[in-house]
C-alpha cells in the first residue's frame, strides 16, 4: 500500500493511500484514536476499517494526525486535528475528482473528529463512528447532524460507555431528514480485541451497512 505525504495545515502528513481501479469509485478517509493516548493509523480498528471499505470498492486514505509518526505539528485539543481531517479529504478529492460519493469513518476520538468533519464537508455522503465517546466530548454541534450514518459500538465498553452512546443516537434520531442507524457488538470492549467474536462482527455489519447505502438513492 504506497505511503503518502500530503500538506497539511501544520507541515506534512503521513498517510496510506489505497485507491481501486475505477476512477470513479467512492473515497473514505479513516480517522484514528487519541494521539495521546498511543492511537495512530496503524491502530488495529482503524486498519481494518480501511481494509473493511477498500474490500467492497472504495479507495481510501487514513493518515496520522499532527505530533505522529512522521506527521509534523504537536497535538492540538481536536481543533488542528478537525483541520488535518479537512487536508487529508481534500488530498483524496484531489487525487479522485470523479467520485460521487465520500464517506467518513472515525474511531473513538476519530469518531469526534469525523462527526465534526460533516458540519464542515456538506460533500460528505456517509459516515460510520466506532465507539464515539460521547462520554468525554461534546457531540452538541450536531445539530442538524448532516448525513446520515451508523454509530456502532460494543455493550462491554468501558472507555466509551454504552449508555451515553444510546443517548448520542437517541439525540441524533430526534432529527429530520436523516437516518442514523446503531448497532451494538454484544460483550465488546472498546477495542473489539476479540477478533471471531467482536472484531470480524463489527467489520461485517459495517460493511453491510455502507454497501446498502451504496444501492440506494442519494440524499
Amino acid at each position: 500500500m504506497p505511503e503518502v505525504i500530503f500538506a497539511g495545515p501544520e507541515g506534512r502528513l503521513e498517510g496510506r493511500y489505497h485507491p481501486q481501479k475505477q476512477p470513479d469509485a467512492p473515497i473514505a478517509i479513516i480517522l484514528h484514536p487519541h494521539p495521546q493516548f498511543g492511537g495512530t493509523m496503524n491502530n488495529r480498528v482503524v486498519h481494518r476499517l480501511h481494509y473493511a471499505f477498500h474490500e467492497i470498492g472504495f479507495t481510501v486514505l487514513r493518515f496520522n494526525f499532527r505530533g505522529v509518526g512522521r506527521s509534523q505539528g504537536e497535538y492540538d485539543q481536536g481543533v488542528g486535528e478537525l483541520s488535518d481531517a479537512a487536508a487529508a479529504l481534500d488530498y483524496l478529492q484531489a487525487l479522485n475528482p470523479n467520485s460521487k460519493h465520500c464517506w467518513v469513518a472515525g474511531f473513538s476520538f476519530g469518531a469526534w473528529i469525523g462527526m465534526q468533519l460533516l458540519m464542515r464537508r456538506p460533500e460528505i455522503t456517509g459516515f460510520v463512528s466506532v465507539a464515539p465517546p460521547a462520554n468525554m466530548y461534546d457531540f452538541s454541534f450536531l445539530a442538524p447532524c448532516p448525513a446520515s450514518g451508523l454509530i456502532i459500538n460494543g455493550t462491554a465498553d468501558r472507555v466509551a460507555a454504552p449508555k451515553d452512546t444510546h443517548a448520542l443516537v437517541a439525540k441524533l434520531r430526534e432529527q429530520k431528514g436523516i437516518t442514523v442507524s446503531h448497532e451494538e457488538i454484544e460483550g465488546a470492549g472498546h477495542f473489539f480485541e476479540h477478533e471471531e467474536d467482536h472484531m470480524k462482527p463489527m467489520i461485517a455489519t459495517i460493511q453491510a451497512y455502507v454497501q446498502r447505502r451504496l444501492g440506494e438513492p442519494s440524499r
